[in-house]
């Protein structure tokens, strides 16, 4: 099992940062277009706990699939967390948490993961998962603060 752990402070009230984040249609303009993600269904309403979001995706190779997460935790303001159903992974399991700080919002993500076919999988995560989910996390980083401007704090 593998962990990346990511934090960004955005100067943006707790307020506009949920309703942002709680849009799960907000995904898309977050993602890398090189990815090919496209929200199927369950992203027309504010984020709730039990939602069942389905995208399509190409993660690896350019090899189309279909992705179906669903939010298992919510407490409004504070995190949620997202879990693979189906997908291109074994396991995949993302807490988003918010944190009032002085000046904005600190978001903190952490995400377990483990990929599916034993050394095979394991190899392809040194050859490039690795580095694709540390870039998703970087674009995302980077529209974030197109869209909210950077943190001075």
């Amino acid at each position: 099992m593998y962990r990346i752990s990511r934090s960004q402070k955005l100067p943006i009230d707790i307020d506009t940062c949920w309703d942002y984040f709680s849009s799960p249609k907000n995904l898309e303009g977050m993602t890398p277009d090189n990815l090919k993600f496209k929200i199927i269904y369950g992203a027309d309403t504010k984020m709730f706990s039990g939602q069942i979001i389905k995208y399509k995706v190409s993660p690896f190779l350019g090899i189309n699939m279909k992705w179906v997460t669903e939010i298992t935790h919510v407490t409004e303001k504070e995190y949620f967390v997202d879990e693979q159903r189906f997908g291109p992974y074994k396991f995949w399991h993302h807490k988003h948490f918010f944190k009032e700080i002085e000046g904005g919002v600190e978001i903190i993500d952490i995400v377990d993961y483990e990929l599916p076919l034993g050394v095979l999988g394991s190899f392809a995560h040194i050859l490039f998962v690795k580095k694709q989910l540390k870039e998703i996390f970087a674009f995302r980083h980077q529209k974030l603060e197109e869209l909210f401007g950077k943190y001075k704090g």
